[in-house]
């Protein structure tokens, strides 16, 4: 530990750790736009394929979000050069939500950042870009750069705010390799989670999608009896459909796996081999076309008044507007910012709803969806979901995720988009046999879960990483005594050097 220390606007430091201006570490000028917003480019002449744009709303925990990024041609790339950004720059947002964050990595190399963006280039020679990175994600220091900004309504910050704020750092590049380098480790297993979750969703989806929507199942049935099968070699069909295998791979099941064979035989035996009309077309025989009004509770929420500090104060119920889903790349809630106490839950006519509750975000903007695992309360910027008849969570989750256009266009408004419950009732939704939403739910349900584990372990890495960065850059902890680190992180999704941070990960508490 080091005694002697430095107090500093965030905190306090070794006193052998070094104090610049950001303006004295970067290789050139802190980078600002007016477009891809602005004048130089407009929405209309965003490409299907071409270079991703970096907006405030991809700024994740350190690291670019790839979700929905809007594109441009490579001309406009081309014309956009002096805007490109490159791996190791770090990207802050301009307005808003001034102290989010993140450093560009090798895959976002070459991509462009928007006009709502700051990037700073560190000089590689006097600071590493992931020490200073992590140095960013300070709680001091992002509450510091909050006080900062300018504007009430819309904090914002400038060129000229970030350049003047001091830094601290070690002077030893290598010792500030090998500070980021253990934090860059617990961010690589929580990028690891996510990557498994985003997996685990696309199965689901896919699944939902194969049974419920194109009916590939029921499908595979008819084409064979059609072309004059047997009953058996329908179900053979169907089985294939449903496991994605083909006849080889089949019986192979069948003699080395006979009770998977027999499970999914059985899950083959309940799809229909016949279809019926309906109002969206055909649809599997027996099935029933509802609407989603009529198969699960449907509730709002309310904001209880925050000039009532009883409503508030030491809360431990948790409250959720659609802000908790804005940067989430899991459709789980297991937490959420803010918490409200028991008089405040008194001020929301929906109160408590339970475990598996399904959430859209009705407005601003229309389309979040989360599935809840703890109890909590909603504002009302929400439709919830009670689930309490025949169809599960996991399928209404899914069915809503599928039906989102429809979702979007039943929305209006003058201000912002907004789709009321009188609107939302209506849209319809497919019922299956409960034989057969059964064995759906055993599949959902184990996909879920292992996302809301590694969600929870992805929480508990964050808190980790977050309690240990302020009490190593204080030097009220050292790294251990073991080999030095890459110069360079990583650039796999492995975890080199992770047993060698065990012991402050234990210090973390």
């Amino acid at each position: 530990m080091n005694s002697e220390i430095q107090p500093t606007e965030y905190g306090s430091f070794p006193s052998n750790f070094r104090c610049s201006k950001l303006s004295e570490l970067c290789a050139e000028k802190i980078g600002v736009q007016t477009g891809p917003f602005g004048s130089q480019l407009h929405k209309e002449d965003y490409v299907q394929v071409g270079t991703p744009i970096i907006t405030v709303e991809h700024l994740g925990d350190n690291r670019i979000i790839h979700i929905n990024t809007p594109f441009v041609s490579d001309e406009d790339r081309i014309r956009l050069s002096k805007y490109h950004l490159q791996e190791g720059d770090i990207v802050f947002s301009r307005v808003g939500s001034v102290d989010r964050r993140a450093i560009v990595r090798k895959e976002e190399n070459g991509w462009l950042f928007s006009g709502r963006c700051l990037r700073v280039r560190a000089d590689k020679e006097k600071i590493d870009p992931l020490y200073l990175s992590y140095f960013f994600g300070l709680e001091a220091f992002k509450k510091y750069i909050r006080g900062i900004a300018v504007g009430a309504t819309m904090p914002s910050i400038n060129t000229k705010i970030l350049s003047d704020i001091s830094i601290y750092y070690p002077e030893s590049l290598e010792a500030q390799r090998e500070i980021a380098t253990t934090f860059y480790a617990i961010d690589e297993k929580i990028e690891i989670n996510s990557k498994s979750n985003q997996t685990l969703e696309a199965i689901a989806q896919t699944l939902f999608k194969s049974w419920f929507v194109d009916f590939d199942p029921v499908k595979a049935k008819l084409s064979v009896l059609a072309a004059g099968g047997s009953a058996e070699e329908a179900e053979r069909a169907a089985m294939c459909a449903i496991s994605a295998r083909d006849e080889a791979s089949l019986n192979t099941l069948q003699t080395e796996q006979p009770e998977a064979y027999a499970e999914l035989a059985r899950t083959a035996a309940l799809f229909p081999s016949a279809m019926q009309d309906s109002e969206l077309g055909e649809m599997p025989m027996g099935w029933e076309l509802s609407e989603i009004g009529k198969e699960v509770k449907i509730v709002g929420g309310g904001t209880p008044s925050t000039k009532q500090p009883d409503f508030w104060d030491n809360g431990d119920i948790c409250w959720t507007t659609p802000k908790d889903l804005s940067n989430a790349t899991d459709k789980i809630i297991l937490d959420t910012e803010r918490k409200i106490t028991k008089e405040g839950l008194n001020k929301i006519s929906s109160g408590l709803l339970p475990v598996n509750t399904v959430l859209l975000s009705s407005r601003a903007p229309v389309g979040y969806l989360a599935l809840t695992k703890v109890p909590l309360a909603i504002n009302q910027g929400y439709i919830a979901m009670r689930c309490e008849q025949n169809l599960p969570p996991e399928y209404v989750l899914l069915w809503a995720s599928s039906v989102m256009d429809e979702i979007k266009q039943r929305a209006s408004g003058t201000t912002f988009a907004e789709i009321s419950k009188k609107n939302f009732k209506p849209i319809n939704v497919v019922v299956p046999s409960k034989a057969l939403l059964d064995i759906f739910t055993q599949h959902a349900s184990n996909i879920y879960d292992q996302i809301a584990n590694q969600v929870s372990e992805n929480s508990s890495l964050t808190r980790v990483r977050d309690t240990l960065l302020p009490k190593l850059l204080s030097g009220e902890l050292t790294l251990p005594d073991t080999t030095p680190p890459k110069a360079n992180p990583p650039e796999s999704d492995t975890l080199e050097g992770q047993q060698s941070q065990q012991p402050l990960m234990e210090a973390a508490g």
